[in-house]
């Protein structure tokens, strides 16, 4: 994530995976991640990853649901999808996620700055053989304990479906913790400086009009989870 802030308020990079050419960080480079630990920790954050490729229509970043396995990141969609078909030529992929923690406000604007989590990976897809075995994975990662509940999809459903993974060895995070690092002839400004935090939170669940079923221990206990 790109920022005006040339503070160090996060720890030194974790020795890892030695960064690529494309995965090198150089702006503000000590807030850089490049450990399985970090990475994996901010795919299994999220929900959401944006997926960009270019075509002969132009260049495009496209929002889905993700989920991780191991080393790789997966991700599904209709067979008939541009997604899919694109990738699955083997089209050259970049895939964000990023986790906004809050907003650093400084004394001085130039020096205003955010605390975040992010990650990009940079590869090619691959189709998932064992697609039912992946959804499944993928419902847990929704809902641990869901997979043994809801009706697995059909043959029908899984073959207009296409899983597909991409490898997380070529990828780089970058993180900010912290407050403001305003300027020194900035610090005697009367002007509010700190951190305005922000977090996703869970809502108490909200049964269906046909709700007939006791909630499960993962929906009666979703609001009290940390997230």
């Amino acid at each position: 994530m790109a920022s005006h802030d040339p503070s160090h308020h996060s720890a030194q990079p974790v020795a890892g995976s030695a960064p690529s050419e494309r995965t090198r960080i150089r702006r503000i480079a000590d807030n850089a991640r490049y450990d399985r630990a970090t990475l994996h920790a901010i795919v299994d954050a999220a929900y959401v990853c944006h997926v960009a490729f270019a075509d002969d229509k132009g260049t495009h970043c496209i929002p889905t649901a993700c989920w991780r396995e191991g080393d790789h990141l997966y991700i599904h969609g209709s067979n008939g999808g541009r997604l899919i078909k694109l990738l699955a030529k083997g089209t050259q992929a970049c895939v964000t996620i990023t986790h906004v923690d809050g907003l650093v406000l400084a004394r001085s604007a130039f020096h205003h700055s955010m605390n975040y989590r992010s990650a990009v990976v940079y590869g090619c897809f691959e189709a998932v053989t064992d697609k039912a075995a992946a959804l499944d994975a993928f419902m847990h990662h929704l809902a641990p304990g869901r997979e043994h509940e809801a009706r697995p999809g059909n043959s029908k459903e899984l073959a207009a479906t296409t899983v597909m993974r991409i490898s997380l060895a070529e990828a780089a995070c970058k993180v900010r913790t912290g407050g403001p690092n305003d300027d020194v002839e900035d610090l005697q400004l009367p002007v509010w400086a700190g951190v305005l935090p922000l977090t996703m939170t869970r809502g108490a669940p909200v049964p269906d009009g046909l709700h007939i079923q006791p909630a499960p221990a993962y929906v009666r206990g979703w609001d009290g989870l940390a997230v």
